[in-house]
């Protein structure tokens, strides 16, 4: 992983506005225009803005408009989000017959589809409709696990937007893992948090341990554990949508959410962003192993396509029957990602349900420089070769299905690390929601070398961290650090 990245040649972008833009249905007036959580509007010189497309507050799209110096970014957010292709093909009909049955509604949110369980679903918060006067149900009591090391003040920023959570029934808890200073400990223990957020301290480092430990901590006084990284701010509606769906959903394993840009402000953040970031796009899905997807023939093992790490929840019961993450991987050990992959496939395999459902949006914070975007593409490939290493380690029975399927996993693995070269328009946009891929910024042949080269060293990284944890050895102490499956050494990849 020594090869030197540089940053493209070509001019640097310039820094894009991230927006918040409610309408009013998607025929309707402008509600508000709102920055992402603690960032600026659009100045008045005008430049790309991003904008999150709200209907009355739920999330539905995402566009990229050129606000020209004088212009008004709403007016032109708007009519950005009106002129995209599947709007004018037909899609802008779903969201108003989907905007005037949440009106109908006393919930806000449309029935979308009916699942085959008997229940409807009302997407986002998973309500079943068994009467047209059933309400919601109540939502089940959950932990709220962050791990983290050393980044107190990102810390602070995220706690606060968590304690901000419309959810009734909820408890916050720290794990500080591997910590080398007392920073994260006396930021919780202060006034601001004390008798709040719950702490603990983790000794041995990586995030798939200290997520281990927040499992325990928790141990049986919540149905359903969510977890999430240091490095974003929750929605205040986060926690309601991710957790209501295991209230009508007994077979339901865990659910995930939409992961959007806090900010881009740097060229490695608008790199990152242009070619997939962490959005799984706003059509929310659900996953049963006993009806495996028609357009994913590699299921379960395309764990990449169920979430990421920084936004995900669990039946506890069902977490636990599985063994928790694997601790030989995830950021923080030699494995270098792949915790949250492997606990999805894990769930999926024991024969639970998963949900994906971008209503349970977090904003997050994008590494920032050409270095950690290095380490991000080196521990993309890794994080995906050590999970299913883990997999076929600890569940040989999955050997014959996983080997059925090799050849077209290594042409899928081909394609996720190719390199993404200039289009007409700037650069292919295959998989972005919103059009972000428009901005012009091809994804360089080095760092898909990179992440080929984390790929083949995967297996090895993860033999490693098995290694030492039998031997009783901690590892590296410097490398726990708390992050997400996208943060730097990662599992996943801008696929």
């Amino acid at each position: 992983m020594a090869e030197h990245i540089r940053a493209p040649r070509r001019p640097s972008p310039q820094p894009i506005a991230v927006v918040q833009l409610d309408l009013d249905g998607p025929d309707g007036a402008v509600l508000s225009l709102l920055p992402a959580p603690g960032g600026p509007l659009p100045g008045e010189a005008g430049g790309d803005v991003y904008a999150l497309v709200r209907l009355r507050g739920r999330p539905v799209a995402t566009v990229v408009g050129r606000v020209a110096a004088g212009e008004d970014p709403a007016e032109v957010l708007t009519a950005a989000f009106r002129a995209r292709k599947e709007y004018r093909d037909g899609y802008g009909n779903g969201y108003r017959s989907a905007y005037a049955e949440e009106r109908r509604s006393g919930y806000g949110y449309a029935e979308e589809r009916r699942s085959g369980y008997g229940h409807g679903y009302r997407s986002g918060y998973g309500y079943a409709e068994e009467s047209p006067s059933a309400g919601p149900p109540a939502l089940p009591r959950t932990t709220v696990v962050v791990a983290t090391r050393e980044r107190a003040g990102q810390l602070a920023r995220a706690l606060d937007s968590l304690l901000a959570q419309d959810h009734p029934d909820f408890r916050v808890l720290v794990v500080d893992n591997a910590p080398v200073t007392t920073a994260t400990r006396d930021l919780v223990r202060s006034p601001r948090y004390d008798g709040r957020v719950g702490y603990v301290l983790e000794p041995r480092p990586g995030l798939a341990v200290a997520h281990n430990r927040g499992i325990t901590e928790a141990a049986t006084a919540t149905p359903v554990l969510a977890f999430t990284d240091d490095d974003v701010i929750a929605d205040p509606h986060w926690l309601t949508a991710l957790t209501a769906p295991f209230a009508t959903d007994p077979g339901l394993g865990c659910v995930t959410g939409l992961i959007l840009p806090a900010r881009l402000a740097t060229p490695a953040q608008i790199l990152l962003e242009s070619h997939g970031g962490f959005a799984k796009g706003f059509t929310p899905r659900l996953y049963d192993p006993a009806r495996p997807p028609a357009d994913e023939p590699l299921f379960p093992f395309t764990a990449g396509s169920f979430g990421s790490g920084a936004n995900m929840a669990f039946r506890a019961d069902a977490l636990r029957a599985v063994g928790g993450f694997d601790p030989a991987t995830g950021t923080g050990t030699p494995a270098r990602g792949g915790d949250d992959l492997y606990a999805f496939v894990r769930i999926l395999t024991a024969g639970h349900r998963l949900r994906y459902t971008p209503e349970a949006l977090v904003w997050h914070h994008h590494r920032e420089t050409w270095a950690d975007l290095r380490n991000q593409a080196y521990g993309y490939g890794a994080g995906l070769t050590a999970y299913l290493t883990a997999l076929l380690v600890r569940r040989p029975a999955l050997l014959p299905a996983f080997l059925t399927k090799l050849p077209r996993a290594l042409a899928h693995a081909r394609a996720i690390t190719a390199h993404r070269a200039d289009t007409e328009s700037g650069v292919a946009s295959d998989g972005v929601p919103g059009a972000h891929g428009g901005q012009g910024h091809p994804w360089p042949r080095a760092l898909s070398r990179l992440e080929r080269r984390g790929m083949l060293y995967g297996p090895l990284g993860y033999a490693k961290a098995r290694r030492r944890i039998r031997g009783g050895d901690s590892g590296d102490r410097g490398g726990g650090k708390g992050r997400g499956s996208r943060g730097e050494g990662g599992s996943g990849g801008p696929a």
